[in-house]
Parts: structure tokens; sequence; C-alpha cells
């Protein structure tokens, strides 16, 4: 038996799961769109935008570590089309809550990530 926790899902299965599951995660409103990392099978691109009138959007590098557990890295933060700075704390806020977001949605994944 191996010890090695292998990700063996298909990404094009990882994906739809993770478009299925991944709204019902977010607050009402804000809207996710999942795509495939063409470079690496074991990632996806994660684009969410906020609802309401702050038009935030935010850019998220999705790795599966094995398969049970998630890297998340944020690429991009835009605001009306910039790049803004996302060190202030209201950002901050943000991101971590959308971290969490996609944490919970690895986790209610397990039972498609973990034979």
């Amino acid at each position: 038996m191996s010890t090695h926790d292998e990700m063996t899902v298909p990404q094009d299965q990882l994906v739809a799961a993770w478009r299925r599951v991944l709204p019902e995660r977010l607050q009402g409103g804000d809207r996710a769109e999942v795509l495939a990392d063409e470079a690496d099978p074991r990632a996806l691109r994660v684009h969410i935008r906020t609802a309401g009138h702050q038009m935030m959007e935010f850019d998220f590098a999705v790795r599966y570590v094995d398969s049970r557990e998630i890297g998340v890295e944020l690429t991009d933060v835009e605001k009306d089309g910039q790049t803004v700075d996302e060190r202030n704390d209201v950002m901050q806020e943000l991101i971590q809550d959308y971290r969490r977001h996609l944490h919970e949605c690895a986790q209610a994944l397990h039972d498609v990530t973990h034979a």
C-alpha cells in the first residue's frame, strides 16, 4: 500500500465537481468561474466576482497537494478592471474569506477526490 496519497481524478471531472459545489460555498450573488490549469493536471484556476457595487475580482490558483489537501495562491485582484493593492486589511479579510471557501469546497469534494 502506497503512503503517497496521489490525486487520481481526471482534471475535467475535477473542474465539473468544483463548478457544481463552489457556488454553494460563496456568498449570495458572488460568481465563480472554474477552469482547468493547462500547465498542471492537478491544478485549477478560480475566478471570483463579488456581488454588489464593489466590482471586485479575485483570481486564485488551486493545486491539489494530494487527494485531500489543496494549496491556494492568490494570483490577481482587480476592482473595476484595475489591479489593486491587496495588502490592506479589508482586502486581506476578503482574500481570507475566499481562501476559506475554496478549502471548504475541497473538503466537500473529498468523496470525489479521495477514492
